[in-house]
């Protein structure tokens, strides 16, 4: 056995042992389209405008904030987070209107459009980590077991990183005829958890794969990849334009603000809702996550600045601890953000289906009633909303508030 020889059998062997959720790496002709791509550039993805895709703070000083004792407590429910408990029912009736949006917490959102069901970055693990005994657990269960669900025609995923990309749910769906939607390189992936070629659309920014009268297209985001240890940004991250005979939607993956977002409204819009991240932002990296204000931002930008245009539902917060804020504090943001705006917002417990374009939309502000009260008190009035939180509630107890 020559040098060269030993050394690929060593790497074939190190890639043996590597976790299978870390998925794979792209090779042979997925890494030559990826080459080719006018997105990648000295040998990685760039965001639009080639801002940084990394965290840009210390990881120092990030941990010495993130598990700071007097705040991580903060940083999750005080008591059970209200699910709504009707889910499978709800879904079993088509949608008046032709359009439902049902979030399931984090960025996993079942849309029905136009007579197909869609399901927006799936995560129906019990981690977001490649382990099964380490890594951020969910703040609550799933409002719905996937084998409930029914049948989906297309997955479409955002990105790989694993509270987007969870393998397990993957596998999973990986026995039904459904579709998957990817950005460039993911496919490599679900390749390697069980997913056929053949079902596999994978997608640069502004290319579409279509299902048959609706259109799945891959837009820009701002972000980053990577799920195992190098982490060479060979894949691509995404936001989508699903649009069909009557209706359109916009899922945000995880995503920076940037201004092509009104570029994504001109080309694919208006949108009766959009998904839009709102959750898991810090200081430590302003360029690759949205506060409240900025999604709400972005959702304007998406709707040509009409605030009457569709409706916005806040995604990936309240399932998952992954940064320094509160938890509840995301969607105070959005409702403030909304007061401010005279945006149309959507606010469902975990599980609950809406018609974005028939009927009142949820709005209660839910989450009060589970999270640790803050020390100045709940805003009265927020967005034109107020809401009542039991007074002797564990919340209420737990955050040391007087009871009566």
């Amino acid at each position: 056995m020559t040098g060269v020889d030993a050394l690929g059998a060593l790497r074939a062997r190190l890639r043996s042992l590597r976790p299978a959720a870390f998925g794979a790496d792209p090779a042979a002709e997925r890494l030559e389209r990826i080459r080719r791509s006018p997105n990648f550039a000295d040998g990685s993805f760039r965001n639009p405008g080639g801002e940084r895709h990394r965290p840009s703070g210390s990881a120092l000083d990030f941990a010495k904030v993130y598990f700071r004792k007097e705040e991580r407590i903060r940083r999750a429910p005080a008591i059970p987070v209200p699910l709504h408990r009707t889910t499978a029912a709800d879904l079993a009736r088509p949608p008046a209107s032709g359009l439902r949006l049902t979030w399931m917490g984090h960025s996993s959102v079942l849309a029905e459009i136009d007579g197909r069901r869609v399901l927006f970055d799936p995560v129906w693990g019990e981690r977001c980590s490649p382990f099964p005994f380490a890594g951020p657990r969910r703040l609550h269960p799933v409002p719905l077991p996937l084998s409930s669900l029914g049948p989906v025609d297309a997955v479409v995923i955002s990105h790989d990183h694993y509270d987007h990309l969870d393998m397990p749910t993957i596998q999973a769906l990986a026995g039904t005829g459904t579709l998957f939607a990817v950005p460039l390189g993911v496919g490599a992936h679900l390749e390697r958890w069980g997913v056929a070629p053949s079902r596999l659309r994978e997608l640069d920014w502004g290319e579409s794969a279509a299902l048959g009268d609706l259109r799945l297209t891959a837009t820009p985001a701002r972000h980053f990849c990577g799920r195992g240890l190098r982490n060479q940004q060979h894949t691509l991250w995404a936001s989508w334009a699903v649009t069909g005979p009557e209706h359109r939607i916009y899922h945000s993956g995880d995503t920076g603000y940037f201004p092509g977002f009104r570029d994504i409204g001109t080309a694919h819009g208006p949108f009766d809702a959009t998904m839009v991240q709102i959750g898991a932002y810090a200081d430590f990296w302003p360029d690759i996550h949205m506060t409240p204000a900025e999604g709400m931002r972005a959702h304007l930008d998406l709707q040509g600045g009409r605030a009457a245009a569709g409706v916005m539902l806040p995604i990936h917060w309240a399932t998952f601890n992954l940064a320094p804020h509160p938890w509840a504090e995301p969607g105070e943001g959005t409702v403030a953000a909304a007061g401010d705006t005279g945006a149309r917002i959507a606010l469902p417990r975990p599980g609950e289906p809406f018609e974005p374009a028939a009927g009142p939309l949820p709005g209660d502000l839910w989450w009060r009633g589970a999270a640790r009260r803050p020390s100045g008190g709940w805003p009265q009035g927020v967005g034109g909303q107020d809401a009542h939180v039991p007074a002797g509630s564990a919340a209420d107890r737990e955050a040391g508030a007087p009871t009566p």
